[in-house]
C-alpha cells in the first residue's frame, strides 16, 4: 500500500515518539486518513498512535475537534487558523502528547483565485504550543495528497526528534 520511503518515514516517527514516551494523533481533512494509515501499517504502532480523526467537513472540525464555527466563517477550512485549531483539538481531545493535522483542497474542483488546487496547511500541536505550514503542492489529486502526507510524517518526525 504504501512505499518504503513512507514506511520508513513513519517508522522514524514512531521511533522518535517511543524515545520520548510520547502519544501521537492525526487531524485528517483532504488526506482522509492516509497519515494515520501510514503509521498504523508498521507493526507495534499502537504503542504509539492513540487515534486518529478524518475531519472532512466542517461539522465534523466543529463536533469532533472544536473548532468554533466563527473560525470556519471567518477563515474557510482551508487555513492556517483552521489548521492550528485542529491540531490543538487532537491533542487536547485525544489526550495525546503531538498531533498533526491537514487541511487543504486536493482537487480537481473546490479551488478559488486565493485558494488554488493544491494548497494544503499541515499543523503541528504539543501542549506547548502550534505551528501551522502553507504549501502549493504540484499535480493531481493522488499527487497532492500523498504531498501532504509525507510532510506531515516529516513534521511529526521533526517534532518528537
Amino acid at each position: 500500500m504504501f512505499d518504503a520511503e513512507t514506511l520508513a518515514l513513519a517508522s522514524d516517527v514512531l521511533a522518535a515518539c517511543r524515545a520520548k514516551g510520547w502519544r501521537v494523533a492525526t487531524a485528517e481533512s483532504c488526506t482522509g486518513g492516509l497519515v494515520a494509515a501510514a503509521l498504523t501499517a508498521i507493526a507495534d504502532a499502537s504503542d504509539v498512535v492513540e487515534r486518529g480523526f478524518v475531519t472532512y467537513s466542517n461539522k465534523a472540525k466543529m463536533e469532533l475537534l472544536g473548532v468554533p464555527a466563527e473560525t470556519l466563517a471567518a477563515f474557510g477550512a482551508v487555513s492556517a487558523d483552521t489548521v492550528r485549531l485542529m491540531a490543538m483539538g487532537a491533542v487536547s481531545r485525544a489526550g495525546v502528547d503531538l498531533a498533526v493535522s491537514v487541511t487543504g483542497i486536493a482537487g480537481p474542483g473546490g479551488a478559488t483565485a486565493e485558494k488554488p488546487v493544491g494548497l494544503v496547511y499541515l499543523g503541528v500541536a504539543t501542549k506547548n504550543g502550534t505551528r501551522s505550514e502553507r504549501h502549493v503542492f504540484p499535480g493531481d489529486r493522488t499527487a497532492i495528497r500523498r504531498a501532504a502526507m509525507i510532510r506531515a510524517l516529516e513534521m511529526l518526525k521533526a517534532e518528537a526528534s
